[in-house]
C-alpha cells in the first residue's frame, strides 16, 4: 500500500476503522484514562457495546457509501478498540507507531495485518520516551498542528499524550513541515476543564478553514496563531457545552463532504448553509462518552 496524508479533507481513499466487539466489562473510575470517561462512569452513563456496534456501523455504512476501503483491527477480547487514531498516523507517506499510554499497549497487536500492507522502510518506530498519539496530530498542507502538554506534572496527567522530546523527533523526520506545537489544557477527571487531543479543540475542515475551540489552549497566542493562519471569518467557533459534546471531532472524506454527529445542530447547519458542504449526519453520542468521536475512531491511509 502506498500511504499518503497529506492533510485533513483530500478525497478519502482508504482507512482503518476502530472495533466496537468484546469491550469487556464498564471500567472502573481508576481505570479510566480520560476525563470523559471518567465523568460518564462516574454518572453511571458509559455506553454499552450494542449501542457502540450500532454507531460505527453507521459511520461504516457512510465511508463505504464514497467507495471508501474501509480496514478494521483484529478483535481483542475484552478490549476498547474503538479509536483507531491513537495507535498510529499517517504523515504523507510515512507511518508513524505510536508510543499510547501503558493502558493501552496491547491494542498495536490486533493492527499488525494492516502494517503489514505498509512498506517496512515507510514505517517510523519511536524511542520509547518519545510519547505521541494521533489525536494530537494534525497534517495540513505544509503545517503539522501538534497539541502537546509542557508541565513539568506531565508525567501526573493520564490525559497528557504527547511530550516535547516526540515533537523533536518529528522535526527530524519532517524538517520541510512547518511544525506547530499548541499546549493543551489538561484535567484528567473534568471533562469541561481539559483537552485529551488536539482534535478535541481544533480540526481543519473544506480546503481553508476549521473548527476551533479558544478555550482549550493554555496560551491565548496560540489560538491567535490557529485564527493568523485560517482568517478569523475561515473559523467556526464552538463553545464549552460544544467541546463537551464533541463538536471539534469531526471527519472529512473530501473538501466538501464532512461526517458529523447528528446532534451538533447549529454547526451542521452552518457547515451546510454558510459552507456548502454536504453534512453525512451520524449517530455518535454513545461513543462520545468514552472521550472520542468520528475521528478519533478512524486511522486515514490514503487520501487523493
Amino acid at each position: 500500500m502506498k500511504l499518503n496524508i497529506t492533510n485533513e479533507t483530500a478525497r478519502l481513499k482508504t482507512v482503518v476503522l476502530g472495533q466496537p466487539s468484546s469491550m469487556g466489562p464498564v471500567p472502573t473510575l481508576e481505570e479510566s484514562y480520560d476525563a470523559k470517561s471518567y465523568h460518564t462512569i462516574e454518572n453511571g452513563v458509559y455506553p454499552t457495546e450494542e449501542d457502540i456496534c450500532h454507531e460505527m456501523s453507521e459511520f461504516e455504512k457512510v465511508l463505504k457509501k464514497y467507495d471508501v476501503e474501509v480496514l478494521r483491527p483484529d478483535v481483542i477480547q475484552d478490549y476498547n478498540q474503538v479509536f483507531a487514531r491513537d495507535v498510529a498516523f499517517v504523515i504523507d507517506d510515512k507511518m508513524i507507531i505510536s508510543n499510547v499510554i501503558s493502558d493501552r499497549a496491547d491494542e498495536q497487536d490486533a493492527y499488525r495485518s494492516i502494517f503489514e500492507k505498509v512498506k517496512w522502510r515507510d514505517i517510523i518506530n519511536l524511542p520509547e520516551s518519545a510519547h505521541i498519539e494521533g489525536g494530537d496530530v494534525i497534517v495540513w498542507n505544509d503545517f503539522l498542528f501538534v497539541g502537546t502538554c509542557f508541565s513539568e506534572d506531565y508525567r501526573n496527567y493520564k490525559t497528557a499524550r504527547t511530550n516535547e522530546y516526540a515533537i523533536d523527533i518529528l522535526k527530524e523526520y519532517f524538517p520541510k513541515k512547518r511544525i506547530i506545537d499548541l499546549e493543551l489544557k489538561k484535567n484528567d477527571t473534568v471533562p469541561y476543564e481539559g483537552i485529551l487531543h488536539l482534535d478535541c479543540t481544533f480540526n481543519p475542515v473544506g480546503t481553508d478553514k476549521c473548527i476551533i475551540y479558544k478555550d482549550g489552549f493554555v496560551d491565548e497566542s496560540d489560538y491567535r496563531l490557529l485564527l493568523d493562519i485560517f482568517g478569523e471569518e475561515n473559523c467556526f467557533h464552538v463553545d464549552a457545552q460544544e467541546m463537551f459534546e464533541m463538536n471539534p471531532n469531526v471527519f472529512s472524506i473530501a473538501p466538501d463532504i464532512l461526517v458529523s454527529d447528528s446532534s451538533f445542530t447549529r454547526m451542521n447547519r452552518h457547515m451546510r448553509e454558510q459552507w456548502g458542504m454536504t453534512v453525512e449526519e451520524v449517530p455518535y453520542r454513545e461513543i462520545s462518552k468514552m472521550g472520542g468521536l468520528l475521528r478519533c475512531s478512524t486511522l486515514p491511509l490514503v487520501r487523493e
